[in-house]
């Protein structure tokens, strides 16, 4: 295993983190009520009586919320606990109506799973996974509208989150990177979250402590609270890790604490001492049964999961020859996958990786496009690979015709037609250009034929040149070396 070691005055020292990512379960309503989950709407226009706490309301279990985390659990490869619980977490919030969140604690409904990661060196490591439990998510403290007072938004209240707990396994920024987007990207490609950090459906806690290299054991750890995107959590690991080394260095003790990160400043600063499981005075839930699955619902929801990432990446090393890297960039989203394979079927599968991963990809970033709202269809490429296939057009000028495209959406076939761009196949006139090239150059022929070997490419980019980019290539190479050996 690679090592991530920080030198301080002391020494070296060893990074140890577990991380505890809270996401909002893909559903239409909420975990315990009726009320709409959209994104974005107005203030406190998808809140039932259940998410406001009004007296006497009792909470439903949404069946799908919990098809949802059995779907994740095996995704992750993780045990699905046929028997699950859910517990009243007491504590007071002003944007938690009921004053205790609907959570699961001693039972959860998975159980341990892993997360293999992949780092930039191509190495490999199993992050285990303690737990995932579902919940119900808070409302929203907004204390920017006005300057005296803060208002409450609540339709967050009562979202169905799963909340996923890692095993302290982590040693780097690196490995806390690669587990959050490799996590991210299975719960995409299983459609149980949809990963959106800066909507906040997906959000991280960071636990984090340090020890000397070769200790045993694990020091204090803190607590780095919601943390959106995947830079933050290295940057405020790597910052939290140096602050608590230069502690232990002083001879001073970490406190076990809340924190919370200022990207702006580059600083982790305390929130709130660390509560402990008895702070939160769990107990069952009373108006809640206790979750019993039955094995054939978990097998028909296992039958009916998708390809995973892993298992489509071998698929495609397989099946299309892609090298390891260009399978883990293939795969890296559900629907890039689907748009590759849909090229690669009808075409030479080589030709469809070099152009996905090259000019096609190159495009969509130029003009700020996804795979999803590309202006070229997957139907669309595959075309223009076939008039490179059957020599219609060079390379080059695919090129030219792939730009055209973008811009307008049209055809390949009709741009060729519209441009005239079909290649020169006729060797007589590819063999009359060139040797009116060679005849124009006659003391570079002679150079070339005394041993100047590189002027070879000089005789192809002038016959190309004079052909308008539309010779065939392989022809120009052919002709030049009859007509040059004579």
């Amino acid at each position: 295993m690679s090592s991530y070691r920080i030198t301080g005055e002391t020494g070296e020292w060893e990074i140890v983190v577990g991380m505890e990512v809270h996401a909002q379960v893909v559903s239409q309503s909420k975990l315990f009520s009726g009320a709409a989950t959209e994104y974005g709407g107005e203030p406190n226009t998808q809140v039932s009586l259940v998410d406001a706490g009004f007296p006497g309301m009792l909470p439903v279990l949404n069946k799908e919320c919990v098809a949802q985390a059995i779907r994740t659990g095996l995704g992750l490869r993780a045990q699905v606990n046929k028997y699950s619980r859910f517990d009243r977490k007491n504590y007071f919030y002003a944007d938690l109506p009921t004053g205790y969140q609907i959570s699961q604690f001693e039972h959860p409904i998975i159980g341990e799973g892993k997360v293999e990661i992949e780092l930039s060196e191509g190495e490999k490591r199993i992050i285990g996974v303690t737990r995932l439990h579902l919940e119900q998510d808070a409302g929203k403290s907004i204390h920017d509208q006005d300057p005296t007072r803060s208002f409450i938004d609540l339709n967050r209240a009562g979202v169905a989150l799963m909340e996923i707990v890692s095993e302290p396994d982590i040693r780097s920024p690196e490995e806390a990177g690669a587990y959050l987007r490799k996590l991210r990207q299975i719960l995409r490609y299983l459609g149980t979250c949809d990963g959106n950090m800066e909507e906040g459906s997906m959000r991280a806690d960071v636990n984090v402590s340090v020890r000397p290299v070769g200790e045993e054991g694990y020091r204090t750890r803190c607590e780095i609270k919601n943390l959106n995107s995947v830079r933050y959590v290295m940057q405020a690991i790597e910052i939290e890790a140096e602050r608590q080394i230069t502690i232990w260095e002083e001879g001073e003790t970490v406190d076990q604490e809340t924190r919370l990160f200022d990207h702006v400043k580059g600083e982790t600063r305390t929130m709130r001492s660390k509560d402990d499981a008895h702070d939160y005075r769990y107990f069952p839930d009373p108006d809640l049964l206790p979750l019993e699955l039955e094995q054939s619902w978990i097998d028909e929801l296992n039958a009916a999961l998708p390809e995973l990432p892993e298992d489509k990446r071998a698929r495609l090393e397989k099946d299309y020859g892609v090298s390891q890297y260009e399978s883990g960039v293939l795969t890296a989203e559900q629907s890039i996958a689907d748009f590759y394979e849909d090229v690669a079927r009808g075409a030479d599968a080589r030709l469809a990786t070099n152009w996905m991963l090259g000019d096609f990809f190159a495009a969509l970033n130029r003009t700020g496009r996804s795979i999803e709202d590309s202006p070229v269809s997957a139907q669309g490429l595959r075309e223009l690979l076939g008039l490179i296939s059957d020599s219609t057009i060079n390379g080059k000028i695919a090129k030219e015709v792939l730009e055209d495209m973008v811009e307008t959406g049209d055809s390949a076939s009709a741009i060729v037609d519209r441009k005239g761009l079909r290649q020169v196949t006729d060797s007589s006139a590819i063999e009359a250009t060139v040797q009116g090239i060679l005849d124009a150059n006659a003391d570079k022929v002679a150079e070339y034929k005394s041993g100047k070997d590189k002027l070879f490419g000089f005789f192809v980019g002038q016959t190309m040149k004079a052909m308008k980019g539309k010779a065939n290539p392989a022809m120009v190479n052919e002709v030049l070396k009859k007509l040059l050996s004579a």
